[in-house]
Protein backbone atom coordinates (compact mmCIF):
# COMPACT_ATOMS: atom_id res chain seq x y z
CA UNK A 1 0.00 0.00 0.00
CA UNK A 2 1.52 3.29 -1.07
CA UNK A 3 -0.68 5.65 0.88
CA UNK A 4 -1.31 5.19 4.53
CA UNK A 5 -4.13 6.85 6.38
CA UNK A 6 -2.85 8.50 9.53
CA UNK A 7 -4.02 6.50 12.50
CA UNK A 8 -5.47 8.00 15.60
CA UNK A 9 -3.12 5.97 17.74
CA UNK A 10 0.15 7.37 16.38
CA UNK A 11 0.77 10.85 17.79
CA UNK A 12 2.03 13.47 15.36
CA UNK A 13 5.50 14.60 16.21
CA UNK A 14 5.07 18.13 14.86
CA UNK A 15 2.41 20.16 16.75
CA UNK A 16 2.19 22.75 13.93
CA UNK A 17 1.44 20.01 11.45
CA UNK A 18 -1.29 18.61 13.71
CA UNK A 19 -2.98 22.02 13.98
CA UNK A 20 -2.76 22.50 10.23
CA UNK A 21 -4.41 19.11 9.68
CA UNK A 22 -7.16 19.95 12.17
CA UNK A 23 -7.89 23.25 10.44
CA UNK A 24 -7.93 21.56 7.03
CA UNK A 25 -10.32 18.87 8.28
CA UNK A 26 -12.65 21.50 9.78
CA UNK A 27 -12.65 23.46 6.51
CA UNK A 28 -13.34 20.26 4.56
CA UNK A 29 -16.30 19.37 6.82
CA UNK A 30 -17.72 22.89 6.44
CA UNK A 31 -17.31 22.96 2.65
CA UNK A 32 -18.90 19.54 2.17
CA UNK A 33 -21.77 20.14 4.58
CA UNK A 34 -25.05 18.83 3.09
CA UNK A 35 -26.89 21.98 4.20
CA UNK A 36 -24.33 24.22 2.51
CA UNK A 37 -24.53 22.20 -0.72
CA UNK A 38 -28.36 22.32 -0.64
CA UNK A 39 -28.37 26.10 -0.18
CA UNK A 40 -25.90 26.56 -3.03
CA UNK A 41 -28.00 24.39 -5.36
CA UNK A 42 -31.20 26.24 -4.45
CA UNK A 43 -29.58 29.65 -5.00
CA UNK A 44 -28.12 28.73 -8.39
CA UNK A 45 -31.08 30.08 -10.47
CA UNK A 46 -31.01 33.36 -8.53
CA UNK A 47 -27.26 33.68 -9.01
CA UNK A 48 -27.60 32.98 -12.73
CA UNK A 49 -30.38 35.59 -13.10
CA UNK A 50 -28.35 38.22 -11.27
CA UNK A 51 -25.29 37.58 -13.42
CA UNK A 52 -27.36 37.74 -16.63
CA UNK A 53 -29.01 40.99 -15.52
CA UNK A 54 -25.65 42.54 -14.69
CA UNK A 55 -24.21 41.55 -18.05
CA UNK A 56 -27.26 42.98 -19.87
CA UNK A 57 -27.05 46.27 -17.97
CA UNK A 58 -23.37 46.65 -18.84
CA UNK A 59 -23.63 45.67 -22.50
CA UNK A 60 -26.97 47.28 -23.36
CA UNK A 61 -27.06 50.30 -25.64
CA UNK A 62 -29.46 52.01 -23.21
CA UNK A 63 -28.67 53.95 -20.08
CA UNK A 64 -28.91 51.90 -16.90
CA UNK A 65 -32.42 53.05 -15.87
CA UNK A 66 -33.71 52.62 -19.43
CA UNK A 67 -32.19 49.13 -19.60
CA UNK A 68 -34.01 48.15 -16.40
CA UNK A 69 -37.30 49.39 -17.88
CA UNK A 70 -36.56 47.43 -21.06
CA UNK A 71 -36.02 44.25 -19.00
CA UNK A 72 -39.22 44.78 -17.01
CA UNK A 73 -41.17 45.27 -20.24
CA UNK A 74 -39.68 42.04 -21.56
CA UNK A 75 -41.56 40.23 -18.78
CA UNK A 76 -44.86 41.41 -20.25
CA UNK A 77 -47.47 44.11 -19.96
CA UNK A 78 -48.74 42.82 -16.61
CA UNK A 79 -45.31 43.44 -15.08
CA UNK A 80 -45.13 46.97 -16.48
CA UNK A 81 -48.64 47.71 -15.27
CA UNK A 82 -47.71 46.50 -11.78
CA UNK A 83 -44.67 48.81 -11.83
CA UNK A 84 -46.74 51.73 -13.18
CA UNK A 85 -44.68 52.28 -16.32
CA UNK A 86 -45.67 52.36 -19.97
CA UNK A 87 -46.93 52.64 -22.70
CA UNK A 88 -43.89 52.22 -24.91
CA UNK A 89 -43.58 53.51 -28.45
CA UNK A 90 -41.58 51.81 -31.20
CA UNK A 91 -37.89 52.67 -30.96
CA UNK A 92 -38.03 53.54 -27.26
CA UNK A 93 -36.72 51.44 -24.38
CA UNK A 94 -39.40 49.05 -23.25
CA UNK A 95 -40.95 48.48 -26.66
CA UNK A 96 -41.09 44.83 -27.63
CA UNK A 97 -42.98 43.79 -30.72
CA UNK A 98 -44.55 40.85 -28.94
CA UNK A 99 -46.23 43.28 -26.49
CA UNK A 100 -47.84 45.12 -29.41
CA UNK A 101 -50.57 42.75 -30.62
CA UNK A 102 -52.31 45.21 -32.93
CA UNK A 103 -49.06 46.40 -34.53
CA UNK A 104 -49.76 50.13 -34.09
CA UNK A 105 -46.31 50.90 -32.66
CA UNK A 106 -47.49 51.22 -29.05
CA UNK A 107 -46.75 48.36 -26.68
CA UNK A 108 -48.58 47.97 -23.37
CA UNK A 109 -51.00 50.73 -24.27
CA UNK A 110 -53.18 50.13 -21.22
CA UNK A 111 -52.53 53.64 -19.89
CA UNK A 112 -53.93 55.42 -22.92
CA UNK A 113 -57.61 56.05 -22.89
CA UNK A 114 -59.48 54.88 -25.91
CA UNK A 115 -60.97 57.96 -27.48
CA UNK A 116 -63.72 57.79 -30.07
CA UNK A 117 -62.22 57.71 -33.53
CA UNK A 118 -62.72 60.84 -35.53
CA UNK A 119 -63.94 60.42 -39.07
CA UNK A 120 -62.07 63.40 -40.34
CA UNK A 121 -59.86 63.50 -43.39
CA UNK A 122 -56.74 63.47 -41.20
CA UNK A 123 -57.66 60.16 -39.61
CA UNK A 124 -58.28 58.59 -43.01
CA UNK A 125 -54.97 59.80 -44.48
CA UNK A 126 -52.87 58.04 -41.86
CA UNK A 127 -51.51 54.64 -42.91
CA UNK A 128 -53.13 51.67 -41.25
CA UNK A 129 -50.94 49.57 -38.98
CA UNK A 130 -49.98 46.31 -40.56
CA UNK A 131 -52.12 43.36 -39.63
CA UNK A 132 -50.44 40.58 -37.74
CA UNK A 133 -51.56 37.51 -35.95
CA UNK A 134 -50.02 36.36 -32.74
CA UNK A 135 -49.86 32.61 -32.26
CA UNK A 136 -50.40 30.79 -29.03
CA UNK A 137 -46.67 30.55 -28.33
CA UNK A 138 -45.13 33.33 -26.31
CA UNK A 139 -42.25 34.19 -28.65
CA UNK A 140 -43.75 33.47 -32.06
CA UNK A 141 -43.30 36.17 -34.66
CA UNK A 142 -45.41 35.89 -37.79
Amino acid sequence: MLFKKPSQEAPDLNPRSARRHQRAEAARRQALSPLRILIMVLLLPLTTALIATGVFLRTSGYERDEAVIHLIALAGCDATQAMGIGPFRAGQPGYHERNDPDGDGVACGYAELELPRATTVQAQDQPKPRERSVGSAKFVRP
